[in-house]
């Protein structure tokens, strides 16, 4: 499925994590999940093991940013953990990309999808020239590290929700974008500020949504899930 709600599984433990994964036991449609570095780091690879083993597919969300061969190393030991989606800095390089996707795929020619992150939707564009001295606009940077993304032979891009359409413009309709930053209408935007609501991602480009506290935190996770996927796919679960 190219279009998809992601749910940000940001736990501190494996326990409150299962106490959030059971509130879904009962549905038809199990949730594509993203493991980050809070989870990961805690629990180690049988987190990922233990909920693939649920049924639910994984994005894993490490953004590796390292040497080239570094990242290719770590990569090939990923590549076992049988997830479906992993990612990298798209500023590590095109060369260090290209090492990444190298080390994830296997002997049989199979690999997850690989992403990169262009910038992150914490990022203002104020914040880019002054922190990180990047003079380009914040639309022309996310648009030449996706190019670079492509060349380097990727799938697609982490980019605001903002900027999919621009990403698609310049890569084409088949490089993925993968969208944080949504929020409900009616939501808190939190510590991000390149955000739209569902439906408005899906009308400028976004491929897929990830969606963190705006369910996980919700009164009723699942009925906000199944508002996400109503408002993002147009359709019930």
């Amino acid at each position: 499925m190219k279009h998809d709600v992601i749910i940000a599984c940001d736990f501190k433990s494996a326990e409150d994590t299962f106490r959030f994964l059971d509130l879904f036991r009962d549905e038809a449609r199990k949730p594509f999940l993203k493991i980050g570095m809070e989870l990961f780091y805690a629990e180690g690879p049988e987190i990922v093991r233990e909920i693939k083993r649920r049924g639910h597919r994984i994005f894993l969300d490490l953004k590796l940013h390292d040497i080239p061969n570094t990242v290719r190393k770590a990569m090939a030991v990923l590549s076992r953990l049988d997830v479906d989606m992993c990612n990298v800095h798209a500023a590590g390089t095109i060369e260090m990309m290209r090492a990444a996707l190298e080390g994830l795929t296997r002997e049989d020619g199979t690999r997850p999808l690989l992403i990169a992150v262009t910038q992150l939707t914490s990022t203002s564009e104020e914040r880019m020239r002054r922190e990180l001295l990047i003079d380009a606009s914040i639309d022309d940077t996310i648009v030449k590290y996706a190019q670079n993304t492509r060349e380097a032979g990727l799938d697609g891009v982490v980019c605001s929700p903002l900027e999919a359409g621009m990403v698609h413009e310049a890569c084409g309709p088949e490089f993925l974008t993968i969208t944080p930053g949504v929020r409900f209408a009616d939501g808190d935007v939190a510590d991000q500020v390149r955000v739209t609501t569902p439906a408005r991602a899906r009308e400028i480009g976004s491929d897929f949504i990830v969606v963190g506290r705006p369910i996980t935190a919700a009164p009723d996770p699942v009925a906000a899930y199944r508002r996400c996927v109503k408002e993002f796919l147009g359709e019930e679960c």
